[in-house]
């Protein structure tokens, strides 16, 4: 009996030891796959690297390197600005990849930034604007990657505005004194006037959380300095003289803001990079 026990004993030890030792191998095997995976990838071998990079994963299903791989190897595949439809179920395949990316490491900033591309190349504006608002608004993240989702967001309402308000039909132009002088005029369709203010006042809140989220963001003033001049332009058009008035000290205020954080990275910039000059470089 007590030979048997020892017999089991024995085989059990052999068992682990193997499979432990299996394991170890397909892990080399899949360093291997994926070695040749960037090889491939420098050659712009996009297929074949995936391919390699898909192998990686199945030798060794607990790698943190093969997904982003295979995921940077089919964005690869991917040409920007071609409609064609095997070409968007190209982007599709690889949002799917860098979103199993995400599962694994949700904090990936390179997976979240390649989605959030794709979506803007692909004209998916809606899924795109979801993707960045759940980032935004995900407390889980630090206060500066949330902030970054809002002054994302704020640009793109910016944009929506100035558009219109920057169309020449809607801006009368006359020259006093050699210098060239702007009134702004409601457009011709109201829906046009509706649409420039609904993105204007989403992005002012939009860039007001940003702030709250990170004060000394300059790119946040900045956002909030050009939101306020679509703020004012969009109050001429209305003919609200008043408002008009109070939006143009704030938007004072902000570009003073700005301004002054704009001097402060510039002198950080110039003390980091003298320090840099200053330190021996090393042999």
């Amino acid at each position: 009996m007590k030979l048997s026990q020892t017999r089991v004993v024995i085989a059990l030890a052999i068992l682990v030891v193997s499979t432990s030792g299996c394991g170890l191998v397909n892990r080399i095997r899949a360093k291997n796959e994926l070695n040749e995976a960037a090889r491939a990838y420098r050659d712009g071998q996009f297929e074949e690297a995936e391919r390699y990079s898909r192998r990686a994963l199945e030798l060794d299903p607990d790698s943190k390197t093969a997904p982003l791989f295979i995921a940077r190897t089919i964005h690869a595949q991917y040409k920007p600005g071609v409609q064609a439809p095997e070409n968007l179920a190209k982007a599709n395949e690889a949002i799917k990849a860098y979103q199993m990316v995400l599962e694994r490491n949700p904090k990936s900033d390179e997976a979240y930034k390649a989605i959030a591309y794709l979506y803007g190349a692909t004209k998916d504006t809606e899924k795109l604007r979801a993707w960045i608002s759940a980032r935004a608004n995900d407390a889980s993240l630090a206060p500066e990657k949330r902030a970054e989702g809002f002054i994302v967001l704020a640009s793109q309402d910016w944009d929506c505005s100035f558009k219109i308000t920057e169309l020449p039909s809607n801006q009368t132009k006359t020259l006093i004194n050699n210098k060239m002088t702007i009134a702004y005029k409601k457009p011709a369709n109201q829906k046009d006037f509706d649409t420039a203010q609904a993105c204007m006042k989403r992005g002012l809140e939009e860039v007001e959380n940003a702030i709250k989220l990170d004060p000394n963001s300059e790119p946040a003033w900045s956002y909030k300095t050009n939101l306020l001049i679509e703020a004012v332009r969009l109050a001429e058009m209305d003919g609200k003289t008043d408002q008009k008035a109070q939006l143009e000290k704030q938007r004072e205020e902000a570009q003073k803001r700005t301004t002054q954080l704009n001097q402060i990275n510039q002198k950080k910039k110039e003390e980091e990079e003298a320090k840099k000059a200053a330190s021996p470089a090393k042999s």
